[in-house]
């Protein structure tokens, strides 16, 4: 199965009827069609099937996910959450495009430092507490802007 963005093969497939738990490490092309329990890790990108459970901490350069993964996500290029998707732990990438469809349960980091060493800072808890927690862009009726203001969003129009 040939990654849509790239057309390469992946070097690694883990089949449906397969279950890996421990520490998983590949410099190539992975596909997850079964299970993986542990960590995960991959110079390339990465697939993971809409069949495969996933509980372990995720880093690849580029991941298309359409199964489940129950773990923190590092993706330094592009990850590309698909309708199936269910994803319970925090994101961080570059680049993320999320299907209608998909789930999300936990934070995103997006941008230039997705460093995997790097934890977000949380210097004060006034400081936390005074952060936008969500930037909402487009038209909104005055109702729905001041619901939205009271639970701490930025609006722009």
């Amino acid at each position: 199965m040939p990654n849509k963005d790239t057309g390469l093969e992946p070097e690694t497939i883990i089949s449906a009827s397969v279950k890996v738990e421990g520490d998983f490490v590949s410099q190539g092309n992975v596909l997850i069609e079964g299970g993986v329990e542990g960590s995960l890790r991959t110079e390339k990108d990465l697939r993971v099937g809409e069949q495969a459970r996933i509980s372990a901490d995720v880093f690849a350069s580029n991941a298309v996910v359409a199964g489940e993964v129950c773990g923190n996500i590092t993706i330094t290029g592009k990850l590309e959450l698909e309708p199936s998707a269910r994803i319970s732990g925090d994101i961080r990438t570059k680049n993320l495009v999320v299907a209608s469809g998909a789930a999300i349960n936990g934070r995103i980091s997006m941008g230039e430092t997705t460093g995997e060493t790097k934890a977000p800072s949380m210097s004060s808890k006034e400081e936390t507490i005074n952060k936008p927690a969500l930037k909402l862009e487009g038209e909104f009726s005055e109702t729905e802007a001041q619901k939205t203001k009271k639970a701490g969003a930025v609006l722009s129009k």
